[in-house]
C-alpha cells in the first residue's frame, strides 16, 4: 500500500522513528547507569546525558509524527486505520509523558518518578512498535505492492475479490 509521505518509494515515518526510539531507550539506560555509579560526579554526568537524549527524542518524535499523520490520513481500510489511530494515541501519550519527564528534571525532581516514567514510556513504545509492525508486516502499509498481492490494497478483502472477478469477466479470463 503506497504511502504519500515517502521519497523514492521509501516511507519517511519508519526512517524517522528510529531516532526518538533509540534516544529514549538510551536515555533510560543512562538513567540506570547513573543509579548504579557510586561516584556522584560520574552519576551526574550520566543523568545529564539521559536528559539531553530525552530532549532529542522529543524533537525526533515530533519530526516522525508529521509523515506518520500524513500516512494515517491516507489509509482507507477501516481495520488498518483503527490500528493506526491506536498507534498514534499511544505515541502521543508517550510524547506527553516525556514532556512531563523533561519538565520534572528541569525542576530538579530527585525522586524515582522521572526514571519510573521513562520505564513506563519505553514499555508503551514496545506496544506502539508492535502495532506499527502489524500495519507494515501484516497489512502492508508503506510497502510497495507487487502484482497479485492482496495484502497491499486499500480495499477490504471482499472488495478485492469483486474487483478481480469484474476484471476477469471484462478481459475474458
Amino acid at each position: 500500500m503506497h504511502t504519500p509521505a515517502s521519497i523514492a518509494k521509501h516511507p519517511l515515518h519508519p526512517m524517522f522513528i528510529v531516532f526518538p526510539i533509540g534516544l529514549w531507550i538510551f536515555s533510560l539506560v543512562c538513567d540506570l547507569v547513573s543509579l548504579a555509579i557510586a561516584d556522584p560526579d560520574v552519576a551526574a554526568t550520566w543523568s545529564v546525558v539521559a536528559f539531553f537524549t530525552m530532549v532529542g527524542g522529543l524533537v525526533g518524535a515530533l519530526a516522525a509524527a508529521v509523515p506518520g499523520l500524513i500516512d494515517l490520513l491516507s489509509l482507507a481500510n477501516p481495520e488498518v486505520k483503527k490500528i493506526a489511530i491506536t498507534h498514534m494515541v499511544i505515541n502521543l501519550a508517550v510524547v506527553a509523558i516525556y514532556a512531563v519527564n523533561v519538565w520534572l528534571r528541569v525542576r530538579g525532581m530527585e525522586t524515582g518518578l522521572p526514571i519510573g516514567l521513562s520505564v513506563l514510556t519505553v514499555l508503551m513504545l514496545a506496544v506502539s512498535g508492535w502495532l506499527g509492525g502489524e500495519m507494515v508486516h501484516v497489512h502492508g502499509v508503506g510497502v510497495e505492492p507487487f502484482p497479485g498481492d492482496r495484502r497491499h490494497t486499500s480495499s477490504p478483502p471482499e472488495a478485492v475479490g469483486v474487483g478481480e472477478r469484474r476484471m476477469a469477466q471484462k478481459h475474458g479470463a
